[in-house]
């Protein structure tokens, strides 16, 4: 079975239930436990919680504030940095603002360790402050724990229909390539390239189909971080440091806005000289898994959604922002009242 093939299928397993250890052989599924126990020892276990970027950005800026809500595991929430200028969701929370020019208010609900299943707790706590986007990070430790793809999947596809029935734009970061991670030894090395890109590939597939919006970090965690880990890994080189979280907020960044409307006129059309166009899903996720940055929603070619390969997509390498400085998170009870009219 081909790629596209694959993936195809793991989004299937993953919406209507199935993709069991027969997969992958249980005396090679028992031996990868076991090399995943290994690698979590070599990382360590989480000490200390990160700095909670929760809080309003963009001072002095008009409203009506853009509500933000971050959901997912340590990737999303920053584990490692000292200060909370330096997480992610600062980081994005303040390029946000700055380019919308509107104020942000940023809700952290990301929990370091967190695998797809522990999503649906975060969105039951999401809900209910309305948010206008979520941005969703998650699949590194489903890889490291070797939770079976289609479930990791499915435990993201229902978070990402919950939200999308409640209105809220879904953006999400799909899983990394973790087959250059130190600490990750064979055969899961292999096992765990393989592994993420197609967990990539079918999260993609299956965010998209249910209304959500995708953006591959492919390589922001691998080939990327492995040629400059000092800079861009921190201490236990597993989890990015404040430089590879500025990377990797670059990556989120333009899709957020995306998601919110929020774009240039200028690049409201796919362009072709970027590589970017509309294509089937299953071949445009392939793509995807491949190159940072590339962006993946939904749309209609002569006022259909679907074709005879499936639904239509755009497929987007949005342009990179010069890199924003993260700003601590300010303190108000109250959303600002909206900008003047006229």
């Amino acid at each position: 079975m081909g790629k596209a093939g694959a993936a195809r299928k793991l989004a299937s397993a993953a919406a209507y239930g199935g993709g069991g250890v027969s997969l992958l052989g249980a005396s090679f599924y028992g031996l990868l436990r076991l090399e995943a126990e290994a690698a979590r020892r070599t990382i360590g276990n989480a000490k200390g919680a990160p700095p909670d970027p929760t809080g309003w950005y963009g001072r002095g800026r008009p409203g009506p504030a853009v509500k933000v809500a971050l959901l997912g595991d340590s990737s999303a929430a920053g584990y490692g940095v000292d200060r909370v200028e330096e997480t992610p969701g600062a980081l994005l929370a303040s390029g946000v603002a700055e380019r919308a020019d509107r104020r942000v208010h940023l809700r952290n609900f990301a929990v370091v360790g967190a695998k797809s299943s522990d999503l649906a707790v975060q969105v039951d706590r999401a809900l209910p402050t309305r948010p206008d986007v979520a941005v969703i990070l998650v699949g590194v430790n489903d890889v490291t724990h070797t939770v079976l793809p289609a479930a990791s999947v499915r435990h993201l596809v229902e978070s990402v229909r919950r939200l999308r029935e409640d209105g809220t734009a879904v953006l999400v970061g799909t899983c990394p390539d973790l087959g250059t991670i130190k600490p990750i030894m064979p055969p899961l090395k292999q096992v765990a390239r393989a592994w993420s890109r197609r967990i990539a590939a079918a999260q993609t597939i299956a965010v998209v189909e249910e209304g959500g919006r995708t953006v591959s970090l492919a390589s922001i965690l691998g080939p990327e971080f492995a040629a400059a880990p000092a800079l861009l890994f921190g201490p236990d080189q597993f989890h990015p440091s404040a430089q590879g979280y500025r990377s990797l907020a670059q990556v989120l960044l333009p899709s957020t806005l995306a998601a919110l409307g929020l774009i240039p006129d200028d690049e409201a059309e796919p362009e072709s000289f970027r590589g970017e166009g509309v294509l089937p899903i299953t071949a445009a996720a392939i793509q995807a898994v491949n190159i940072p940055g590339t962006e993946l929603g939904g749309t209609e070619v002569g006022g259909a959604r679907r074709g005879v390969r499936g639904l239509w997509v755009e497929l987007r390498h949005r342009r990179r922002h010069p890199e924003t400085e993260g700003e601590a998170p300010g303190e108000q009870e109250s959303e600002p009242a909206e900008a003047p009219q006229g």
